[in-house]
This record gives structure tokens, sequence and C-alpha cells, in this order.
């Protein structure tokens, strides 16, 4: 009994890591593809920071890597399993399928708990360190970004000429502005210096020699002065939502935002406020409070802690449907795998997309396919062990 649950336990890790590296390259071949490789190809980064990005990204990779390769893992074992008739042999032996399943189980449940920690800890921390090593990597570049002898339309509302770029000292510069009340203004200079500010996600041109043109309408207004300053955003996209995205918490931080936004609205009206008049529209500011910032908090935090779970459900499932197909071919494996990871995780997305609707309950959707998968799979697995 031991031989055999150390067979299958040897088995179900060996695809594991196989599937590990298989999910884990395809799902970050499109984040390096997309933000990663461009800088490679440019010669704006090294080897070795190419590296520290794609490390960065390993672990918040895993958080949905690892779950998939559990399930085709398992998959892949059961059903060469019970094509082999290895299945067969040890049920004639007297061995049930629930204490052949039990070991299995089990590791099911250490993985969940490696899930838990990448998932709640390590995964937002890797995952915001590689936003903001990237961001200030590319910050750096802001004069790569000013090249000579070209019009940059990069920067909403600017317009940038530079004739000569040493290193962020610049000569020969133009550039136009266009604000929202229709002025258009025109600024050549003689020189500047780029500075950057990655805090601020801004870089700073300090001009000397500056002419320029403000016109409005049909006015003109011509001026000259001898030195000025403009600031840029560098990404006026990135600049607003530089603050940490809640799925980029970890679930500490995810309970302090909670307890915090709950003590706010749980403040008393200001002083001298009446009841019948403005409790309305205290409980409405509450209301629309609770769900533009509670329930996406809420909804997170149990995402978290359901993906953490994802392994025991996957596991459960995948070996009585592995019996079920019983095919030793990789590729009927893996497309099982995929069809059940899009089940799991479109309810994810349902749930996800309700986040600031908290009268359908979003936070709820996250534990559904949880329950439906280790449901489901318990009924299989038990109706399989009585021999139907």
């Amino acid at each position: 009994m031991k031989t055999l649950h150390r067979y299958l336990l040897r088995q179900i890790l060996a695809s594991l890591l196989m599937t590990l590296g298989v999910f884990t390259f395809v799902i970050l071949l499109g984040n390096v593809l997309k933000e990663v490789l461009p800088l490679l190809v440019n010669r704006q980064a090294s080897f070795a920071m190419v590296g520290e990005f794609v490390g960065l990204l390993i672990p918040y990779v895993w958080l949905y890597a690892l779950p998939m390769s559990v399930l085709a893992g398992i998959l892949l074992v059961f059903g060469r399993f019970s094509a082999d008739h290895e299945l067969t042999a040890a049920r004639a032996s007297g061995i049930s399928l629930v204490s052949l399943s039990l070991p299995v189980l089990l590791l099911s449940l250490v993985l969940c708990g490696i899930c838990a920690l990448i998932n709640l800890e390590i995964g937002p921390r890797c995952r915001k360190a590689y936003k903001d090593l990237r961001f200030q990597f590319l910050a750096e570049l802001s004069s790569a970004l000013l090249p000579e002898r070209q019009f940059i339309r990069d920067f909403p509302g600017f317009i940038f000429y530079v004739g000569r770029n040493r290193m962020g000292n610049l000569e020969d510069i133009l550039i136009v502005q266009n604000d929202a009340g229709g002025t258009v203004t025109k600024i050549r200079a003689e020189r500047g210096r780029l500075e950057v500010d990655t805090t601020n996600s801004t870089f700073r041109l300090h001009l000397t020699g500056v002419r320029g043109v403000a016109i409005s309408g049909t006015h003109e207004h011509v001026y000259e002065r001898g030195d000025g300053a403009l600031e840029v955003p560098i990404n006026k996209q990135k600049r607003s939502t530089r603050r940490a995205s809640l799925s980029d918490l970890t679930f500490q931080e995810l309970l302090q935002e909670y307890r915090e936004v709950q003590a706010r609205l749980a403040l008393p009206p200001p002083a001298g406020a009446t009841n019948t008049t403005n409790a309305p529209t205290r409980e409405s500011e509450i209301a629309r409070e609770r769900a533009d910032v509670v329930s996406p908090i809420r909804v997170e935090l149990h995402r978290k802690i359901a993906l953490s779970f994802s392994c025991f459900g996957f596991a459960l499932i995948g070996i009585p449907l592995g019996i079920r197909v019983q095919r030793r071919e990789s590729n009927i494996g893996f497309a099982v795998a995929l069809v059940l990871v899009v089940i799991y995780y479109a309810f994810i997305l349902v749930g996800s997309s309700l986040e600031t609707k908290p009268q359908y309950f979003p936070h709820l959707w996250m534990w559904l396919p949880n329950f439906l998968f280790q449901i489901v799979g318990a009924s299989l697995l038990w109706r399989m062990n009585r021999g139907g």
C-alpha cells in the first residue's frame, strides 16, 4: 500500500513540475512579449535586467499556474493509471479508490498552503516590486523618449522636437503645448536639461534662452525670457493609477484598508447637522461609498482566500475525471484541464464584474467554483469507489 502511494505521489509530482513549467512559460510569455522583450530588442535593458523582471513576475504567475498544474498533473497520472489497468489491479487487491486517493488529496492541501502564502503575501509584493522597478527603469530612460531630430507626440498635450540630446542635455528645442482652453503655446529654447522625478511620475525640462508665442483664437502674445522650466507627465495614465491596485496589496494591507474605510463610514455626522435634512444625504453617501470602495475590497479579500483553496477542488474533481478519460495521451489531459480552468475562472470573473454591486453578493461568487468542484468531485469519487 505504501509502495503504491509513493509511486502515485512520484508520478504526480513529476507531472506537476512538468505542467508547472509549461503553464508558467505560457503565462509569462504574454507579459514578457508585451512589456519586457521590447526593452531588450531596443538594447535599452540588459539580460540581467530582463532576468530580474522575469524573476519578479514568476511568483505572481504561479497564483494561476500552480492550481492549473495540479489539475493537469492529476488528470494525466490517473488517466494513465486507469488506461494501463493499474487501477483495476489495485482494486482487485482490495484497495479502495478513496484510500488510493487520500495521499493525493493530502498533497493538494499542502499545495493549498503554498498557494495561500503566494497569493496572500509573496505574489502581491513581487507584482508591486515589478511595477515599481519597471516604472523606475522607464523613467530613467526618459531621455531616450526625446530622440534627436524627431517630432515626439507621445505625451498628451505636447509636441517636442530636439536637435541634440546628449544624456539629457538638450539643444535646439521646440515645444508646442495645447491646453484645455484652446490656447496653443509655441516655445523655442537654445538649451535644456532633463531631470526625472520618479516619485511624481514626471520629468522636468530646465530651459535657457526661451522665446515663445501664445496663440488664443485671434490673439497672440509674444514673450521672451532668459530661462524657464516645464513639467511634463511621463505617462498620464500611469500617473493617475500610480497608487497600488487592490490586487497588488497583501492580505494584511487589504485588511487595514478595509478597517480604515469601515471606520470612516462609521463616523458621526458633523456637529450641528440636523437629522431631517442631512440624514438621507449621509445614508446615500455611505451607500455609494460602500459600493465604490468597501465592496471591491471585500471581494478582493475573498478572492485571495478562495483562490488559495483551488488546488483541493481541482484535485478532488481531477481524480474521477482522469479515470473516466482513460487516455495515455497528454493532449487529452491538457484539453480537459483547460476546460475546467475556464469554468472555474468564469465564476471569478463574474464576481469581479459585480464588485460594485453588493446587492448581488459578489464576494460569495468567489467561493462558488470551489464548492461546485468539491461537491461534484466528491460525488463522482464516491460513486466510483462504490463501483458506479
